[in-house]
């Protein structure tokens, strides 16, 4: 028999083994919602005042946009109480923003396919309604009817009068990033303007992050294909600047040379300054440095298990040792079959490979963006996330630390 073959027979069984003993120790897993097709994500937001986080998650083969209420830390184990706020098709992302200021959260989508439009869904201003389907009110977005397969959205003040904007992305051709000028009439559909910032190939991540230490809002984003792939930030220089012209101006990070997916950024070195995480394509979890004196600095570190295809990466302590950890989740990858979902030790910039600790079983293939929060307010960070290609839909997974 072949050596080689031999080799690799031999390190599956391995990896076998190690994902089977990893899964053995993962985290309980609880379903919010598995009643569509294609959970694709997951925001947060406060909606009901209740000092409870929110979600709203898009079902991209279902095609429906739905809202989950916290129920409290005591039903939270339980299926959420939900509506579904509207109806479209190949829904990419969903996002909470009160676009016209009457203290009810609405709803944005962005969608790709064949609709490539983006979908305002109205909130009933009622607070006793919010749960009910027919109240909700859909409507497309016409600067962007159409015109590309839009990914992500971010809120956000962009132009200093004081109304709440949309930076937004999309993929593919004539792909970009750019912002969607809100009017003082929000409602007001066919006077929202679209300006351009610059072109991308397929973008993943809109983070809001002061970069230069100047106070002011700066983007931060990932762009996973094309000719200008890599980690980069757009610079904010002055409400008015942005307000006479389209300029932000681009300066790259690094990661040109992976595929990189959703990034994070955080305190890692505990030295006041932030560096930026990628999960991506190639096996390996980015960590991005900048240096005052030149330019920024990649260090890469292994993906948990030998995945290849990572999907997201957060910041945050998990084991409550007040040192940053990193949360890691994956798309499908070659067997065999290994834990989608995994946690990190820190530190994490000591130039050593971190140990590694399983959160999912071997249930699930395509994870999604990932959320940290204290769902069960019990003192630790759980993990909030959607699968959706065998369909677990939204779920958490609880931290045992507590």
């Amino acid at each position: 028999m072949d050596g080689s073959f031999v080799m690799i027979r031999s390190l599956i069984i391995v990896l076998t083994l190690s994902a089977l003993s990893a899964a053995s120790e993962s985290w309980p897993r609880h379903t919010i919602d598995d009643s569509s097709r294609g959970a694709d994500g997951v925001r947060l937001a406060d909606v009901n005042g209740d000092g409870l986080l929110d979600f709203v998650t898009p079902w991209e083969e279902g095609g429906v946009v739905r809202v989950y209420l916290h129920p409290g830390k005591d039903r939270a184990r339980q299926p959420w109480p939900r509506v579904t706020v509207g109806n479209v098709s190949s829904p990419e992302d969903a996002v909470f923003v009160d676009l016209d200021a009457d203290g009810a959260i609405d709803v944005v989508s962005s969608c790709e396919g064949a609709t490539k439009t983006m979908f305002v869904h109205w909130a009933p201003r009622s607070p006793d309604d919010y749960l009910r389907e027919e109240k909700w009110k859909t409507e497309p977005i016409p600067a962007t009817a159409g015109k590309q397969s839009w990914m992500f959205a971010l809120p956000k003040q962009m132009n200093g009068d004081r109304q709440i904007d949309l930076v937004v992305s999309s993929k593919g051709a004539d792909g970009s990033v750019g912002w969607l000028e809100v009017p003082a009439d929000a409602r007001d559909l066919n006077s929202w303007k679209y300006h351009r910032l610059i072109d991308a190939g397929w973008i993943m991540s809109l983070l809001e992050a002061d970069m230069n230490g100047d106070s002011l809002g700066d983007i931060l984003l990932s762009d996973r294909r094309g000719e200008a792939r890599g980690i980069k930030w757009l610079e904010h220089s002055g409400d008015a600047t942005a307000a006479s012209g389209p300029e932000w101006p681009a300066h790259p990070i690094g990661g040109a040379d992976h595929e990189v997916m959703f990034i994070d950024h955080a305190d890692l070195g505990d030295d006041r300054e932030s560096e930026v995480i990628a999960a991506t394509h190639q096996g390996e979890i980015l960590i991005l440095k900048h240096h005052k004196d030149r330019e920024w600095t990649a260090t890469a570190i292994a993906a948990p298990f030998g995945s290849r295809r990572g999907k997201s990466v957060r910041a945050g302590d998990i084991n409550l040792d007040g040192v940053v950890d990193l949360v890691h989740s994956t798309e499908p990858n070659p067997a065999p079959r290994r834990p989608g979902i995994s946690w990190l030790e820190g530190p994490l910039m000591q130039g050593k490979e971190p140990a590694v600790h399983p959160i999912s079983d071997l249930a699930g293939s395509k994870f999604d963006l990932l959320q940290l929060i204290d769902i069960d307010r019990d003192g630790d960070l759980d993990v909030i996330t959607c699968e959706e290609r065998e369909n677990l839909g939204l779920i958490w997974y609880e931290n045992p630390v507590r």
